[in-house]
């Protein structure tokens, strides 16, 4: 694939990855629509690109009639889109029955609904084009379950198996879906209990920079999936076929990780 004159819409732009990435785009000579909730960051982001090719949308992602609004817009200003890229999410670390049933609503609306709606929004100009790429950032937590990040886990997972029945279901249609999958990462989506948590139980966190250059990787090769660190990634595999192995390994990191959730540690 190359990169120069691709239409992207790209959604958490303004946070520590979607700075990095619309970056990285833009330096590739893509035109951008780049839509997050942050306008301050949005604003701050867009004062570094080149104003000719990227457009910035402030856009609360947890409702479906603004999504789709949202969708609109930014094709309007790219003159359809190329390439879909849902990265924006939520971050929830705590014990399960200390989860808010509206948090809850709102983390999956932003991290699982949401790019439902975008991608059901740019899908008709897709297959009149006859071509394009759904790209769905989601996590290792995705595939394996982890304690006290439940309702996180879940949305990941949800994000996965939308990514698999739309692959399959526009497999003769030229339109590409790439599930990505990365393993914690330094950013500020990830708190100080949790990078206090993953310093006590050895967990890994990439650094942003490292994990934007193999999504860039990841499109660049039409990857259907790809699941960033190891050894994580072969948990994915040994979680798909054992998943009573897992859960016995991970006993110990659950009970340390319980600390950090309910506010003990």
């Amino acid at each position: 694939m190359q990169w120069p004159e691709q239409r992207v819409i790209l959604t958490g732009a303004g946070g520590g990855m979607g700075r990095l990435l619309a970056a990285e785009l833009a330096e590739r000579g893509c035109h951008l629509a780049l839509l997050d909730a942050n306008g301050e960051a949005l604003e701050d982001l867009l004062s570094q690109l080149e104003p000719r090719r990227v457009t910035g949308i402030t856009v609360d992602l947890s409702h479906a009639d603004i999504c789709m609004a949202a969708a609109d817009q930014a094709q309007e200003f790219l003159g359809g889109v190329d390439i879909l890229i849902n990265l924006a999410g939520m971050m929830s670390f705590r014990a399960y029955d200390d989860e808010d049933p509206q948090a809850i609503e709102r983390l999956l609306h932003v991290n699982l609904l949401a790019p439902m709606w975008l991608t059901r929004a740019v899908l008709p100009t897709m297959r009149r084009q006859g071509q394009g790429a759904i790209i769905n950032i989601g996590s290792i937590f995705g595939s394996i379950g982890f304690a006290h990040f439940t309702a996180y886990s879940t949305s990941k997972a949800g994000l996965r198996g939308f990514s698999e029945a739309l692959r399959r279901e526009l497999a003769d249609s030229g339109i590409h879906v790439g599930y990505i999958a990365p393993r914690a990462v330094r950013t500020p989506m990830n708190d100080d209990r949790i990078q206090r948590m993953g310093e006590a139980t050895g967990m890994h966190m990439d650094p942003p920079e490292q994990v934007v250059q193999t999504i860039i990787e990841a499109i660049e090769q039409r990857r259907k999936e790809c699941f960033i660190g190891f050894p994580e990634s072969l948990f994915v595999r040994i979680n798909a076929l054992f998943p009573r192995i897992v859960d016995n390994a991970l006993k110990k990191q659950n009970r340390i990780a319980r600390s950090y959730a309910t506010g003990d540690a």
